[in-house]
């Protein structure tokens, strides 16, 4: 919904509460860990749904895949060691603050700029054959809700903890966004979905929408400040490693055995070089009337047979037309 997982709307109960169970754990990892840590980790659910796939479908999981998810953990596991430490913040007016500095202010005016741009001018236009465009706005929307849920979060964290947020109006202003964007962001999510391939949609959003949170959890929460340019440079490393991982999934998940399913056939280019290959260039016998195929080469020359004077094709290449008398 507002994480990096891909989700349709519509399904069973069955599916449908494990999705709703795994938002609201991916809701309260934004109250207790910053979004540069909890954003990047969306990844470990593909690794856990192709295990599953393993384990209960009896799917079998080619090298390819084995490697996309060492890839995914490796990433993970760099990220999580190397995380910034979470801001501690007293109140949901302190989110208020750092939401309202200029520099996050230029890059909200900048998302939504750019996102009404897209809606109005693009989508009608490109909307059906371009997946940037779905995508983008998907994204650009995904990293604003990201930012509001966790503020909410914050708000519903101290609020349990005894120290009451409800109160502030800050607390029902996040909620409104999150509410907004979390709708334009699954309306266009899911005609990206029924327009183009899953497998191009996933990895393209994960990308898309991974990279924006980051930007807009470093501008509004400053989380490389209280880290040096190793930890940083190393986030971003760990980041690059996920990446390759998910598009190796997708890009792979329809091989079996080292091998993609319904593989073209190669027809020899050049046969026996005293055969041809039919051209499809029609010949009538003389008898019966049957379509048949010239040989490779001919060229189309008419010549008429001197018992019914049916036109036929010659078969050799470079004879003249000629007609037959009786």
């Amino acid at each position: 919904m507002f994480g990096s997982d891909i989700t349709v709307c519509g399904g069973t109960n069955d599916v449908q509460f494990p999705v709703v169970v795994g938002e609201i754990a991916n809701f309260a990892a934004y109250a207790f860990a910053p979004a540069i840590l909890v954003t990047p980790l969306g990844a470990l659910s593909i690794i856990i749904s192709a295990v599953l796939a393993r384990i209960i479908l009896r799917e079998k999981l080619h090298i390819f895949g084995v490697l996309g998810c060492v890839l995914c953990v490796v990433g993970s596991t760099t990220i999580v060691l190397h995380a910034p430490a979470e801001r501690e913040i007293e109140s949901v007016a302190e989110v208020w603050d750092l939401a309202t500095e200029p520099g996050f202010l230029l890059y909200a005016a900048i998302v939504l700029t750019a996102a009404f741009v897209l809606i109005f001018h693009f989508v009608p236009q490109y909307g059906q054959t371009h997946i940037m465009v779905y995508i983008g706005i998907c994204s650009l929307f995904g990293s604003l809700s990201v930012m509001s849920v966790k503020a909410l979060g914050i708000a519903l964290k101290l609020t349990f903890s005894g120290m009451n947020q409800l109160v502030y109006p800050q607390t029902w202003f996040f909620t409104l966004v999150v509410i907004a964007c979390i709708v334009t962001q699954m309306n266009y999510l899911n005609k990206a979905l029924d327009t183009f391939n899953t497998a191009v949609v996933s990895p393209i959003y994960y990308t898309m929408f991974t990279s924006l949170t980051i930007l807009a959890s470093v501008i509004m929460f400053k989380d490389w400040d209280r880290q040096n340019p190793t930890q940083i440079v190393t986030e971003m490393c760990g980041f690059v490693t996920i990446l390759s991982g998910t598009f190796l999934l997708h890009k792979t998940k329809d091989m079996v055995d080292g091998l993609q399913q319904n593989l073209p056939i190669r027809i020899p280019k050049h046969a026996d070089e005293d055969a041809y290959e039919s051209e499809g260039i029609p010949l009538r016998s003389a008898a019966d009337r049957i379509p048949l195929r010239s040989p490779r080469g001919t060229e189309g020359i008419p010549l008429r047979s001197a018992a019914d004077g049916i036109p036929l094709r010659s078969s050799s290449r470079g004879t003249e037309s000629f007609r037959s008398t009786s």
